[in-house]
């Protein structure tokens, strides 16, 4: 009877349980954000005031959702959206890097544990939670777990059956390299950190490192290596997220890189005694918690060494990142990078803070046409016309960029309260570029008074000015509403704006037939004054439909 291992099917049980393990962290992750993802947005938003508070609001976020890379990657979505600095971001990123030891330890735990026990039970209850939509967050959580653990049984499962360490020819092959040559660890590190870059998942190549250490074949030096390329590694996923983000947000997921770089830079220099210290430290464990250990050692070690140099690490970042390279694009958001993270509530908070921008670059565009009903110079009255339909066609944009935005953050599992959001900003979206329009309009109307060298009377420009002004006011009381709690805001003030707005607009069209009548003015000024008080109406209509929209009714 064939006694050897069929290496072929180990290698596809190998490849399969990776899979499992990466995909059960993954929906474990997730599944944990969509539960609490109002609290994790308040708690990074709220809880970076020092280097301290930021480093236990990383360890603490991380932990939770047992993913570091969706901390950092959430970290900088915040920085993108302006909630938190870079100073701020540095020092959560170096709580995540604590926090994800929490995995390490999940895994090598269970590595030497049978949880065939666990695993199946939890298959069960998760699936009757799922199918009980009230608790089917918790119901995917355990599916998650179950399918990291699953895989964890598979991999010690498979690693018991090659018998590696019975194996010659692999035995020689890893006993080849020299444990004590630099050059052998920097192979493995960067074999380590190749790894984790194509398969974006550290406790992937924790549990590989796990499984070739505790079958004998793979020394402990070699498998701490690829453990610190693994940090170095896990970097790829904040730094791929951030590519199409703005500028500070890249610096935020460079910092990770370089945080990482200089922790594995100082280990390599002093790599024998730190591992022998790690070693003795674990006094005899088994080889899964040896490396679980020192993961542990790495990350707290180096952050308690970086900690008062977070000011530098933010220099060198602003250094590698200069502003004067910022590249000058037609139209760009600020504060929506879709490709930066998937929690629902922390994307809505992103279209929300940009939605608030929308209206104030409204607010901006109206100021222009102030400033053109002042213009007499002809240069500067067409330069102001061109930046009027810049601002016009940017604003067109802005409306398609935020909803196809919030149209793919409402194909998640959302709950009710966040789906209102999502239509309420669909709302405020499609009124505030109808306000964009609106601008534009009026821009035209002072155009085709340009051209024809018409002037307004005195008295014209004084109520065009009493109406400009209202409009600004409700503009402004607009912006107040959007970017407030919801909660806290009411439409009393803005129902009376446009109320004098409206009167105004009575007032000053049954005023002008008269004057028209009366020979005070030609019946094309008198056309062209009217279709701007008419627009201006129309305009603050749309101001009324933003308000309502935020406010929900």
């Amino acid at each position: 009877m064939d006694t050897n291992p069929n290496y072929w099917m180990a290698g596809l049980k190998i490849l399969g349980a990776l899979g499992l393990l990466i995909f059960g962290m993954k929906q474990m992750s997730e599944a944990l954000q969509k539960m609490a993802g109002p609290q994790l947005r308040h708690i990074l938003g709220r809880m970076t005031t020092n280097r301290w508070t930021g480093i236990m609001t990383g360890i603490g976020v991380t932990a939770a959702v047992q993913s570091s890379s969706a901390t950092t990657v959430m970290t900088v979505s915040f920085v993108s959206a302006g909630l938190l600095t870079l100073a701020q971001a540095i020092s959560v990123i170096m709580g995540a890097n604590i926090g994800t030891t929490l995995t390490a330890w999940i895994i090598s735990l269970g590595y030497d544990m049978d949880l065939t026990n666990i695993v199946f039970p939890a298959f069960f209850v998760g699936m009757i939670l799922i199918y009980r939509q009230r608790h089917r967050f918790v119901g995917d959580f355990l599916f998650g777990i179950a399918f990291m653990f699953l895989s964890l049984v598979m991999l010690s499962t498979t690693g018991k059956e090659l018998d590696l360490a019975n194996n010659d020819a692999v035995v020689q092959f890893f006993a080849s390299f020299d444990t004590q040559s630099y050059l052998t660890i920097l192979a493995f590190l960067a074999i380590g950190t190749i790894i984790t870059c194509i398969v974006q998942s550290s406790a992937a190549v924790m549990a590989i490192t796990i499984m070739l250490c505790s079958t004998g074949v793979l020394p402990i030096y070699l498998g701490i290596a690829l453990v610190m390329g693994e940090n170095i590694g896990t970097t790829a996923t904040a730094n791929l997220a951030a590519l199409g983000a703005n500028r500070e947000a890249r610096r935020a997921a460079l910092a990770h890189l370089v945080f990482n770089l200089i922790g594995v830079t100082w280990v390599l220099c002093v790599f024998y005694p730190f591992v022998n210290l790690v070693l003795r430290l674990a006094n005899g464990a088994s080889l899964p918690v040896v490396l679980a250990t020192f993961h542990t050692c790495f990350n707290v070690t180096n952050t308690l060494l970086l900690i008062g140099f977070i000011p530098q690490i933010e220099k060198l970042c602003y250094h590698l990142l200069p502003d004067n390279e910022e590249p000058k694009e037609p139209f760009h958001l600020q504060y929506i990078e879709s490709n930066l993270i998937k929690t629902p509530e922390i994307a809505v908070l992103q279209a929300q803070r940009e939605t608030a921008r929308f209206g104030e670059r409204m607010q901006d565009m109206f100021g222009m046409v102030k400033n053109l009903l002042q213009e007499k110079n002809d240069k500067e009255f067409t330069k102001l016309l061109n930046e009027i339909a810049y601002q016009e066609d940017y604003s067109d944009q802005m409306e398609l960029a935020i909803a196809n935005y919030l149209e793919q953050v409402s194909n998640a599992h959302l709950s009710d309260e966040t789906k209102e959001k999502i239509r309420s900003m669909m709302r405020q979206v499609d009124e505030l570029e109808s306000v964009g329009d609106a601008c534009y309009n009026l821009s035209n109307v002072l155009k085709r008074q340009h051209e024809d060298g018409k002037q307004y009377t005195a008295r014209q420009m004084e109520n065009i000015t009493k109406m400009v002004e209202l409009v600004d006011k409700a503009l402004t009381q607009m912006n107040q509403v959007i970017k407030g709690h919801r909660r806290e805001q009411n439409i009393a003030d803005t129902l009376n704006i446009e109320n004098a707005i409206n009167d105004l607009r009575n007032q000053l069209k049954a005023d002008n037939l008269d004057n028209i009548n009366k020979r005070e003015y030609s019946y094309v000024v008198g056309t062209l004054y009217n279709d701007f008080i008419n627009e201006c109406e129309k305009l603050g209509d749309y101001v009324v439909n933003v308000v309502q929209a935020r406010l929900g009714i």
